[in-house]
């Protein structure tokens, strides 16, 4: 299967009644969690915000910006660049560690009855997957979203989310089905793969709207490409090769 078949089956799949909920749910989460953070700790963060552009300069420069509602408007559009990954990162997290059983079940169930369960992953390596993705993306957004505003570092979010995204997914997408050793082969062997289903999906997370289907979306493609490489790797004519 290529990255193009598993995009197009994730489609497929996205809009059956059993995935709907996992849709709504873990993003409407997300959304609600960082609203009520934001109203209670909006002071905090304000400030948080404040001492990052002071550190760089640019606060300075945001204070003799005339008229005043030019400044005022970069930083809402700063604040809101933060809220948005926020609550991207966390639907996505949550898709992946609470949302992942039920679409492999979807995913398994229709295309791959057959496929016999390794359980090489564990809910301890997922927490800790999820931690190590999650980290670095939010580290190299806090590096360079001051960036935004001189116009530079623009690409390095396209890049973090699909980083993100093939992290966070490749791990939960195969945790059920294959060996330990089958999931370190399939992450070395279709490294490509898993950064083009990264780049794709990620880049969803961009568009208005369509960015509300992406958590779900990205885990259906990565199911259906780790699914169906690890049933090629077990085939009898598959590519064979040592997790060493």
């Amino acid at each position: 299967m290529t990255v193009i078949d598993a995009l197009a089956r994730a489609l497929r799949d996205l809009f059956s009644l059993r995935v709907l909920w996992v849709v709504v749910w873990p993003m409407l989460t997300a959304l609600l969690l960082w609203l009520a953070l934001g109203v209670t700790f909006w002071g905090t963060f304000s400030g948080w915000i404040a001492q990052g552009l002071g550190a760089i300069g640019i606060q300075a420069w945001l204070a003799d910006l005339e008229p005043a509602w030019i400044a005022n408007g970069l930083l809402a559009l700063l604040h809101l660049m933060l809220f948005v990954p926020l609550v991207m990162l966390t639907a996505l997290v949550i898709t992946a560690l609470f949302g992942m059983p039920a679409l492999i079940r979807v995913v398994a169930g229709r295309d791959y009855p057959t496929l016999k369960r390794e359980s090489g992953g564990s809910l301890a390596g997922s927490l800790w997957n999820a931690v190590v993705a999650t980290s670095l993306f939010i580290a190299l957004w806090l590096v360079t979203l001051p960036l935004w505003l001189i116009g530079v570092g623009v690409i390095i979010p396209f890049v973090a989310a699909a980083y993100l995204n093939q992290r966070l997914f490749r791990y939960d997408a195969l945790a059920e089905h294959a060996s330990a050793d089958e999931m370190t082969v399939l992450f070395k062997q279709e490294r490509g793969g898993w950064w083009g289903l990264g780049v794709l999906t990620g880049l969803l997370q961009f568009v208005p709207l369509l960015n509300l289907l992406a958590p779900v979306f990205a885990a259906l493609a990565f199911i259906h490409f780790g699914l169906a490489r690890l049933a090629r790797q077990r085939s009898p004519d598959g590519p064979r090769q040592n997790a060493a």
